[in-house]
């Protein structure tokens, strides 16, 4: 059995199972302990790569290291010799089983309730052959006050400061309840001068420390002084204190009581909160408990009401006989208050970092510009819709928004021979990620490929609201070196027609208002087409001239907002949108067809110096 204190000021644990709250809260009472390091060397996540967790200690944000197992942890921090288990009791014995197994660790805290109870008995055996400590299972763990905690123990920073454990005192306390436990610090830091170390051995059938144990180290402890013991009706724990006591192993003074003398009172057995507090037999009452432990020595209450002035009495005769000299009142650092805290109390104000106007997911359910998703389903909304919503910040009328699903529909690929789908497909068979596809293709959109929408709408704007002939709009540009944006095409002329542009046409010439953009850029290519077959109006320009008849023409916009949209890029956009689609298939095509890594032909290579 291990005799004397657990922890020290200068204690380190390996916490396993990330949880944020336990850690800051633990770091938390570190800093007004006084403490000069943190209590937690290293957090263990199975299956993790590595990195840290940033967290506070005080004022200072610090970065706690992060390991994939228990056995790289053990090993880069040799020191931190308490194991906090915060695993599901599914994986909490071979977790805690890994740890005890470790040299360097001598204390295992198992947080899981409901391990196995053969997993239990095997871990039992397994710490006292090897003079070990396990806390637990199903407990909230223990305390030495002013040196070190285990996770959630004895509750918020506030309980911590009132209960005084933020500074060492002179009463041993053991429990097998963490709830109760926090509510016997409380007592303690009333009825004494407070906590020296306490611990809650955890409500299941076979916890893996007993009452009796923690008693026994308290009784090697000189910084305490008197113990204090809080049983429950069930299991035969108590009878080792009892045993302790008549032989003599226990001579500080020993305040006890045994919870659930009501069970008496029902007719048949009794299920309390933990595990293993049930009623059975005589000897697991309560009543037989409490009356052992008086026989034994032990200063008992004749109920619960009475435990505290017990408790004071017992106190206040050490402090009288000079066997206990009280500790005294140390005034704890104030800690931060969180941003998020003080923020929610109305103490500071905090400017956002982002602005959105677009959409909201704080409700039930996600909106795009004020319209639900339920609205959007249910309604009669097509994708045409929630791109005018999400980007334009209206509902535009339906055949608007029936032209941005053509735009969507036509655009979405044009075969694998240009530059996005080439890129994409060479990307795909080099094994890469679809994401990785997607972007290598998205990158080649620009002036020469897919990109010259926004172009072409500025210029052919700048044209007709200037009221340009063609000849002067195409023969100015010519002199100041500027490619007509959205004419021209590599393989479609004047005698093979792009059917893309005229099913826009069609389509706009049908349902839009006014067309007054489209017939300039019309006029336009009129022009250029005496100079070379192939200058006709691609799907770029049609687009282009499309959409400012639409921005000029459907009564949703002002010139100012039409003149943002065209000058911002919104047009290119679709394009993006639109050709994603395409570029998704060709990539996954590839990868479907199982294709081999491209390498480009020497003969379609030109070699020259």
């Amino acid at each position: 059995m291990v005799l004397g204190q657990l922890f020290s000021p200068q204690t380190q644990a390996i916490f396993f199972n990330w949880k944020e709250k336990p850690v800051q809260r633990m770091l938390d009472f570190d800093y007004v302990c006084g403490r000069e390091t943190p209590s937690v060397a290293a957090v263990v996540q199975p299956g993790s790569s590595g990195g840290f967790q940033k967290l506070f200690f005080g004022k200072a944000e610090i970065a706690i290291p992060v390991y994939g197992s228990t056995s790289e942890a053990t090993r880069k921090h040799p020191k931190a010799d308490v194991f906090i288990n915060y695993s599901s009791f599914r994986s909490a014995y071979e977790s805690s089983l890994e740890a005890l197994k470790a040299a360097t660790i001598r204390v295992v805290a198992i947080i899981a309730e409901g391990v196995p109870e053969k997993d239990t008995k095997h871990l039992i055996a397994f710490a006292r052959a090897n003079n070990k400590v396990i806390i637990g299972p199903a407990t909230v763990g223990g305390v030495q006050a002013g040196a070190f905690k285990i996770g959630d123990t004895a509750g918020t920073l506030d309980n911590i400061i009132a209960c005084k454990l933020h500074r060492p005192g002179s009463v041993g306390f053991v429990s097998k309840s963490g709830g109760m436990s926090n509510e016997m610090y409380n007592v303690l830091a009333r009825a004494t001068d407070g906590l020296y170390e306490g611990i809650a051995i955890g409500g299941d059938t076979f916890p893996c420390s007993t009452l009796s144990d923690h008693c026994l180290r308290y009784e090697h402890v000189a910084a305490i002084k008197m113990i204090v013991v809080l049983g429950e009706l069930g299991g035969r724990d108590e009878y080792g204190l009892v045993e302790a006591m008549k032989a003599g192993a226990i001579t500080k003074p020993v305040v006890a009581w045994v919870s659930g003398t009501c069970a008496k009172l029902f007719k048949s057995e009794v299920q309390f909160g933990h595990a293993g507090a049930r009623s059975g037999g005589d000897l697991d009452s309560a009543q037989a408990k409490n009356a052992a432990l008086r026989d034994a020595g032990a200063l008992v209450p004749d109920s619960f009401e009475g435990l505290e002035e017990l408790i004071s009495s017992t106190y206040q005769r050490l402090v009288q006989s000079g066997q206990l000299v009280p500790a005294k009142d140390v005034a704890p650092p104030p800690i931060p208050q969180d941003l998020a805290a003080a923020v929610a109390a109305g103490k500071v104000r905090v400017p956002t970092h982002i602005v959105s106007t677009i959409c909201d997911d704080r409700g039930e359910e996600p909106t795009y510009y004020g319209v639900s998703m339920s609205e959007l389903i249910e309604g009669d909304y097509g994708i045409g819709d929630v791109i005018s919503l999400l980007w334009f910040k209206r509902k535009l009328p339906k055949y608007a928004s029936k032209f941005i699903e053509m735009c969507v529909m036509m655009c979405a690929d044009h075969g694998p021979c240009v530059s996005g789908a080439h890129n994409a497909i060479v990307t795909s068979r080099a094994g890469k990620d679809l994401v990785s596809c997607l972007v290598s293709g998205l990158l080649t959109i620009g002036p020469r490929f897919g990109g010259a929408i926004d172009d072409a709408a500025r210029l052919f704007k700048a044209g007709c609201d200037a009221h340009q002939s063609p000849q002067d709009f195409v023969e100015g540009l010519k002199k100041k070196g500027i490619r007509v944006s959205g004419i021209g095409h590599r393989i479609k002329s004047k005698d093979n027609r792009d059917k893309r542009v005229e099913l826009l046409q069609n389509y706009a010439r049908k349902f839009f208002p006014s067309t007054r953009y489209l017939d300039y850029a019309v006029s336009v290519e009129t022009y250029t087409l005496q100079k070379a077959p192939n200058l006709v109006l691609n799907v770029d320009g049609c687009i282009g001239a499309l959409f400012l008849d639409l921005l000029a023409a459907s009564g949703c916009f002002t010139e100012v907002e039409a003149a943002q949209i065209v000058e911002i890029g919104y047009l290119n956009a679709l394009f993006v949108v639109a050709r994603s689609i395409g570029l998704v298939g060709h990539a996954l095509d590839q990868k479907r067809l199982q294709q081999p890594l491209y390498r480009h032909p020497w003969e379609d290579v030109l070699y020259t110096s």
